[in-house]
């Protein structure tokens, strides 16, 4: 008796399902589409009294190669002289290099989202291209420019500031020296 009562009500429920309005399944998501990012233009720098955050950043990339021993990150357009080099000289010894000339130590300033630092370049040295800082490696602007919230600026007198991305390759140089 006990069966007949439990396999009536499971045929109730069968036949009660089968009443129910089926639902559609759901339609097809259409793939993601990638996002294409462009790569930022050349642009002066802000007018006076815009925040430097704000200010597009300078066209390029960052690469990181391990040549000739050296970790070595640079910034700029593929093709191109890099605008800015980062490279460990030695163990605990890390030198940044701008792009451009000076007949002098020049001042170079390093803008982070959390501090500003001034800099002297290093005395230019005859034939050599680009303005140099020798730094070492646990200097606190760096640090700085690796965790910077998105980037950081560097400006040098009589030249064209560039706006950086703080990315990962800049961070290497420095683990890589310490």
């Amino acid at each position: 008796m006990k069966a007949n009562v439990l396999l009536s009500g499971t045929l109730a429920l069968a036949v009660l399902s089968a009443c129910a309005p089926k639902t559609p399944p759901p339609a097809p998501v259409a793939p993601a589409r990638p996002i294409q990012t462009a790569q930022p233009i050349l642009r002066p720098p802000p007018p006076a009294g815009t925040d430097w955050r704000d200010a597009p950043l300078t066209a390029g990339s960052w690469r990181w190669s391990g040549s000739d021993g050296r970790s070595t990150a640079s910034f700029g357009l593929t093709g191109q002289p890099p605008l800015v080099t980062i490279t460990c000289l030695t163990r605990g010894t890390i030198q940044l290099t701008h792009a451009g000339t000076v007949s002098a130590a020049t001042p170079l300033i390093v803008t982070t989202g959390s501090e500003i630092f001034p800099l002297m370049s290093d005395p230019p040295v005859p034939g050599a291209t680009g303005i140099t800082v020798t730094l070492p490696a646990r200097a606190p602007v760096l640090d700085a420019m690796a965790f910077s919230r998105g980037r950081f600026v560097i400006e040098v007198a009589r030249q064209m500031p560039g706006y950086l991305p703080a990315w990962p390759e800049l961070s290497r140089v420095v683990e890589d020296c310490r």
